[in-house]
């Protein structure tokens, strides 16, 4: 059977799969049961320097290729979110599960704020939220569509961790004209990692109101219609900094999604809406499929696919006939 377990920073994974931040990271109990169905790592839901209730609904919808959100940030705080984060480490840590930390901010000297406010639970990383795309009206322009502003951000969450030793990741957005030029302002800055992507802004309207569905009007698209989008952004991030850790987020919903995900350049892949597509069983479902993929192909190990799609073309064929890369 193929090895699911890969390297991430200076973690050894079980599996490269990551709980994206939003759908069940709002619980100890959710976060643990992620981790138990299969996923490597897990991330809390962002949370700000003081407690938000978010957008009204209706705030989430199947627009029938993917979903589209416009949640608002809702969280309890940062100084909450450390009981929560206290309490989930001592439950991830025994089964080797790593505990990523989401925050967010308002002006870039506030992220350290955040920061210094979450490292007080220790979690084993620090993802830092500079892309959420249905908060513009509070909140003002992304600091992810911007490198100068990126790269400022990350200093102030470098700065204020650097004692702690706790890795940073930056959350990218998808709708900048050159993706990688904003990974290699952040990495420059100081990230230690990078999460590609965050949801893309959108909207839906109901031709019968003629008005937009969500209550915020506009959301951020998550699901399958937002894999390809996904898998561009991370292969061009790969080409931009060869040598920094990637999750690879965006519309993973199958373990050939995920095989996909890694030979764009991923090493880990990130889950959020599977579970609402998949139900609960979504991840460990994603892991079984990763593993007979690669048992099918003689893949001894999931490493050995990551960057195949930067790799000199070569052919091999699959069981049923259809080219595929060869890993090695």
């Amino acid at each position: 059977m193929a090895r699911l377990s890969t390297r991430f920073l200076n973690f050894t994974l079980p599996t490269p799969l990551v709980l994206a931040s939003g759908i069940w990271g709002t619980t100890v109990s959710l976060l643990v049961r992620a981790a138990e169905a299969g996923c490597g790592a897990v991330t809390a839901k962002s949370c700000g320097p003081t407690p938000r209730a978010g957008h009204v609904n209706p705030s989430c919808l199947d627009w029938g290729h993917g979903l589209i959100n416009a949640i608002g940030l809702a969280n309890p705080g940062a100084q909450a979110e450390v009981e929560l984060l206290r309490a989930a480490k001592a439950r991830l840590q025994p089964i080797g599960v790593a505990l990523i930390a989401s925050i967010f901010a308002g002006p870039p000297e506030e992220f350290g704020t955040v920061a210094a406010v979450v490292a007080q639970a220790a979690p084993d990383l620090i993802e830092v939220n500079i892309s959420c795309p249905n908060v513009h009206s509070e909140f003002g322009e992304p600091y992810a569509g911007d490198p100068d502003a990126a790269a400022e951000v990350t200093g102030y969450v470098k700065d204020a961790v650097r004692k702690t030793g706790i890795p940073v990741i930056i959350k990218l957005a998808p709708n900048v004209p050159s993706i990688g030029r904003i990974a290699r302002a952040v990495v420059s800055a100081g990230a230690d990692a990078l999460c590609v992507i965050n949801t893309m802004p959108g909207m839906v309207i109901d031709a019968e109101s003629g008005q937009p569905i969500l209550a915020n009007r506009s959301g951020g698209l998550s699901g399958p219609a937002l894999k390809p989008i996904a898998l561009k952004c991370v292969y061009d991030v790969r080409k931009a900094c060869p040598e920094i850790p990637i999750i690879g987020t965006g519309g993973v919903t199958t373990g050939l999604d995920a095989v996909e995900m890694l030979m764009a350049g991923a090493t880990t892949v990130g889950v959020g809406s599977a579970i609402y597509y998949r139900g609960p069983s979504a991840i460990s479902l994603i892991c079984n499929e990763l593993t007979a993929w690669l048992d099918a192909h003689r893949i001894a190990s999931v490493e050995d696919i990551q960057n195949c799609a930067h790799r000199e073309r070569r052919y091999s064929l699959t069981p049923t006939g259809a080219p595929i890369p060869l890993a090695h």
